[in-house]
């Protein structure tokens, strides 16, 4: 049983996941998402936004990402704005890359899939444009006059695209990197048991529970609409991946001061869960063997 709820401030950091080929996924994630190298001390590869580390590629992986298994269903980059959403989009389109551009309501997403099978979604909060959630075990999303909506249509290309400016449609202003204010926004994850993953995130880690329905979960810090998914669409009990597959090796989970990092891994501890030191944080696994990092958020 929850006992204490995570910090309102606490967030997702940086995702690091494996890939194939680092010179392919270096191209990748610079040219097509719009990510910028950052320094890298070892053989990782280390992508940001003005100066904030994103995503993090290791180029160690002997196969592309293993189906039906536990772990990353998509890793999710959220931007300041729809021109820079319309960015993203028009310049995957101009490389004839696939992309789903997708209308939530209150996000308008896009989703695609790097070359190794590793999910995407880039994204901008939309709120203004409605709600979507899940009530009494079902999904639903109601536009700003509370007209229900599917939340899964096509985004409205011609609309968005009318925030692009002259230099963007030109193309020079497309090759521009992601901006200030870009952020890892959620991290949406397979597991074996959504009811195991919420008693490890919710009654131990001390996420709240903003939706559930069979299969599914959605959990968040702070009345965020979710910093984490959770889902059983892998298959129930789906297994980890083998050794050398692409896909996730960890993600993170920043708390705003060394006190709440220090509450969540003393509830960890009391659970009986196993800690590792690593990097500038404590890390651990998941029922389903994700493995999450714990730390104060830069």
């Amino acid at each position: 049983m929850k006992t204490q709820s995570i910090a309102a401030k606490a967030g997702v950091g940086p995702v690091e996941i494996a890939v194939t080929d680092g010179e392919r996924a270096l191209h990748f994630y610079r040219d097509y998402v719009g990510l910028s190298p950052l320094s890298s001390d070892g053989p990782e590869i280390r992508m940001g936004a003005a100066g904030r580390e994103i995503v993090v590629l290791h180029p160690d992986a002997t196969q592309p990402v293993a189906p039906r298994t536990s772990g990353l269903y998509h890793l999710a980059i959220v931007v300041p704005d729809r021109r820079e959403l319309a960015r993203v989009i028009a310049r995957l389109g101009q490389v004839r890359w696939d992309q789903y551009p997708t209308d939530h309501v209150m996000t308008k997403a896009n989703y695609l899939w790097d070359p190794d099978g590793n999910g995407i979604e880039i994204y901008v909060e939309s709120p203004e444009d409605g709600t979507m959630g899940m009530v009494n075990g079902t999904y639903g999303a109601w536009d700003k006059d509370g007209r229900p909506r599917s939340g899964r249509d096509p985004l409205d290309l011609e609309d968005l695209f009318g925030h692009l400016t002259e230099e963007d449609r030109t193309g020079d202003g497309l090759l521009a990197p992601m901006p200030e204010g870009t952020r890892m926004g959620h991290v949406h994850l397979h597991v074996a048991d959504v009811d195991d993953a919420l008693q490890f995130y919710v009654d131990l880690i001390g996420f709240d529970v903003m939706g559930k329905m069979p299969g599914v979960g959605f959990i968040s810090a702070g009345g965020y609409h979710h910093h984490l998914g959770l889902n059983e669409w892998a298959g129930k009990g789906a297994r980890p991946a083998p050794p050398g597959h692409a896909g996730l090796r960890r993600f993170t989970v920043e708390l705003p001061t060394k006190r709440d990092l220090d509450d969540v891994v003393s509830r960890l501890e009391h659970g009986e869960v196993r800690m590792s030191e690593e990097a500038d944080g404590l890390a651990a696994v998941d029922p389903s063997a994700n493995r999450v990092l714990f730390r104060v958020g830069g």
